[in-house]
């Protein structure tokens, strides 16, 4: 099932080595773990985490059709109804963390 939604969602990527990092990204999201971030996705994946942050980071690859493709498919499976998508905050913690300003989030104001 995975394989069909990836295969479908990042059809527009031009290299079959970008479709097998895509794949391996959405796994690595959909996995067990508080960390998705690269290095932690990496390690439960058992693969080299350089190789999903380029492909995050520098890998060339037109990101406007698989968000067409996505947003297609979430309607296919949930219906047209009003959405609203905004990023989701976690408050930091203390006063003291090196290198955060002032932070805004929209959940807690």
């Amino acid at each position: 099932m995975l394989e069909s939604f990836v295969a479908e969602v990042f059809s527009s990527l031009p290299r079959s080595d970008q479709r097998v990092k895509a794949q391996l990204y959405t796994r690595g999201l959909l996995m067990d773990g508080q960390r998705k971030s690269m290095q932690p996705m990496a390690h439960r994946l058992d693969v080299d985490h350089q190789q999903l942050q380029q492909f995050i980071t520098t890998s060339p690859w037109p990101v406007r059709p698989v968000r067409k493709a996505l947003a297609h498919k979430a309607i296919e499976l949930i219906g047209a109804h009003v959405w609203a998508i905004d990023d989701v905050g976690f408050p930091k913690e203390g006063v003291h963390s090196p290198g955060v300003a002032r932070q805004y989030s929209g959940a807690l104001g």
